[in-house]
């Protein structure tokens, strides 16, 4: 039996939405009938985006903030509700890992702490920032789905990146069982996607799998389409390892 997931109706807000995996994701909500708003501090590129789903979904809009100025997300959440009249599912894919990002060199003592400081920011405070301002909005409507993007970096640990895998496995573990439960009162469910090496960057296919390749964006969109629609209505409180068994080599006899 085909599986169809039908988004008519819903708005979905999607932090890192200019690229990777937020992109593809607004994309294939954009598809399926959602109203898609992308949110990414590259304007050019948001904008470059926003203008080929609206050729398919005219329901689709772009915002341009930094994700660690708390204002200008509740200005970003109240943007969308203006435009769509609610948030039902919000995902927070913006991120990444903070010495590639900033080009920092050395080992982690060595490395200035305002790596560290964004690292943190981005990654962890930039998703708290929009659970807490759009929870605000689901609480009213007493409905909603929130989706952490967590990384098996967090579940391993990461001597160079060490902001980016404590953001990872916070996300993995205590935020998300937190968020679960401050919404479930207002049936406001929240999940975190796990994956592991994902061809978002070619360097990925580097990385040991137990299946001897690194994910397709696709494979992880898709389980993040079925988690957050009516399909995965009992998913609440909980870590999803999407990382072709590498988490289990370790016990490769």
């Amino acid at each position: 039996m085909e599986l169809t997931l039908n988004f008519e109706n819903k708005s979905v807000l999607i932090t890192g939405g200019a690229s990777g995996m937020g992109l593809l994701l607004g994309q294939c909500y954009a598809k399926a009938g959602a109203k898609v708003a992308l949110v990414d501090i590259n304007g050019e590129e948001l904008d470059k985006q926003v203008a080929e789903i609206a050729a398919y979904n005219p329901n689709v809009m772009g915002i341009c903030i930094d994700i660690r100025d708390y204002q200008k997300v509740e200005e970003a959440r109240d943007a969308v509700v203006e435009r769509f009249g609610s948030i039902d599912i919000l995902v927070n894919c913006a991120g990444g890992a903070e010495k590639r990002i900033l080009k920092a060199k050395g080992e982690f003592h060595e490395v200035p702490i305002e790596v560290y400081d964004f690292g943190i920011d981005v990654n962890l405070k930039g998703a708290l920032y929009f659970d807490h301002a759009v929870m605000a909005q689901m609480a009213k409507q007493m409905s909603g789905v929130i989706v952490h993007l967590g990384s098996i970096t967090g579940q391993e640990g990461c001597s160079g990146n060490v902001a980016y895998s404590a953001s990872k496995s916070a996300l993995m573990n205590g935020m998300t069982k937190s968020i679960a439960l401050a919404g479930a009162p207002y049936n406001v469910r929240c999940i975190c996607v796990a994956p592991g090496p994902v061809l978002t960057r070619a360097a990925m296919a580097k990385m040991k799998t137990l299946m001897d390749r690194a994910a397709e964006p696709q494979e992880i969109v898709d389980f993040i389409l079925f988690a957050t629609s009516e399909k995965g209505a009992f998913m609440t409180g909980t870590n999803y390892l999407i990382d072709g068994g590498r988490d289990i080599m370790r016990n490769k006899t």
